[in-house]
């Protein structure tokens, strides 16, 4: 009888074996996960934010890269915890991002964490210095003061239009009307030209600043509404109703970037016409009597300004009184004058905030 064969073909079928059951060890996926923070958890900022992977015992990290909304911020050769400040980080969700390497590999692993404002906005008192005429067919939208008149725009369909006021008198000196189809937004001037704002058409109009012709269009890109427009020097800033303030190139009209608005209770939504006024963006709630005032590095609204007496009582009828709400924010620089006004309002107002 012969056993010497059978053995040998018994060692090479378990050789065998071992290495399919190596191989399929091999290619098991690695679940590498964040163990903190949780998916969606609120941070506020200040708040330091606890970071630490899930990564299985048998692979050999290498290193770990992390980074915040793209910028990296931190990086190490193991998975023991570490916090991160969250001082200067931009309200809203942030995405954090680990790039880990192990053994022959590189995976990605992506969480999102909620920035949330530390602070109660501050009321801030007003008196009304004065008040001026507005015209109560407009439906203003977009408000500015320009070299001793208001730019002012306004909406509906069939009624949206772009023109210069006189603040005293109220009366309309020039103006141009865009097509029955568009409903006007906000407006702004830059140099020698003035954008205009459509809400839900995606496309904002360049008008030649003397004559009120047109000379352009842009669209809107990632976002897609215009609601409020203005200028802080280096950027054009851009509402769309929701809270996130949109960042313009001032030259070619491109977004690149947004804040998102945030205050104690959550976002402030709804943000309309705006002004930026000494280093702040001033902003309408719509729908409500409410200016925010919003600081742009962060998107922390710190305080707001209830012009709830400054409603018309018993001007509208009562279909019209739900729309026709606080509207319009223009500001001297020169002679320090605030102004405010509403949709189809009969007065514009000139006042004076409380130090």
């Amino acid at each position: 009888m012969h056993f010497g064969q059978p053995k040998k073909i018994n060692l090479i079928a378990i050789g065998l074996f071992i290495l399919l059951v190596q191989a399929c060890k091999n290619n098991v996926p690695v679940n590498i996960s964040f163990k903190s923070p949780d998916q969606g958890q609120n941070i506020k900022i200040g708040d330091e934010i606890k970071i630490q992977m899930d990564i299985p015992k048998e692979v050999s990290l290498k290193s770990i890269q992390y980074l915040i909304d793209g910028k990296p911020v931190a990086g190490n050769q193991n998975q023991k915890p570490f916090k991160l400040p969250t001082n200067n980080l931009k309200l809203g969700y942030r995405m954090i991002t680990a790039i880990v390497a192990y053994d022959d590999q590189i995976d990605t692993s992506n969480i999102n964490v909620v920035v949330k404002s530390d602070t109660k906005p501050k009321k801030v008192a007003y008196k009304v210095v004065k008040t001026f005429p507005h015209d109560t067919s407009a439906y203003t939208q977009g408000l500015s003061y320009v070299g001793g008149k208001l730019l002012e725009s306004t909406g509906r369909e069939g009624k949206s239009k772009l023109k210069w006021v006189d603040l005293n008198s109220g009366k309309t000196l020039q103006q141009t009307k865009l097509g029955d189809q568009y409903f006007g937004e906000g407006s702004l001037m830059l140099g020698d030209k003035i954008i205009m704002l459509t809400w839900r058409e995606n496309t904002g109009f360049i008008f030649d600043a003397r004559t009120f012709k047109q000379i352009g269009t842009f669209p809107y890109e990632a976002s897609r509404e215009g609601w409020g427009l203005t200028f802080d020097g280096q950027h054009i800033l851009r509402t769309d109703g929701t809270n996130r303030i949109w960042m313009m190139n001032k030259e070619t009209y491109k977004e690149e970037g947004f804040i998102e608005v945030y205050d104690d209770a959550g976002p402030v939504n709804s943000l309309n016409e705006m002004e930026y006024i000494n280093g702040k963006i001033y902003a309408n709630v719509y729908l409500t009597s409410k200016i925010v005032i919003i600081d742009p590095s962060s998107g922390k609204v710190e305080a707001s300004i209830d012009l709830a007496k400054l409603v018309p009582q018993h001007f509208f009828k009562a279909e019209e009184e739900e729309n026709n709400v606080l509207n319009g924010i223009a500001w001297d620089a020169a002679g320090k004058r605030l102004f405010v006004t509403g949709k189809k309002w009969p007065k514009l107002y000139q006042i004076e905030l409380a130090q």
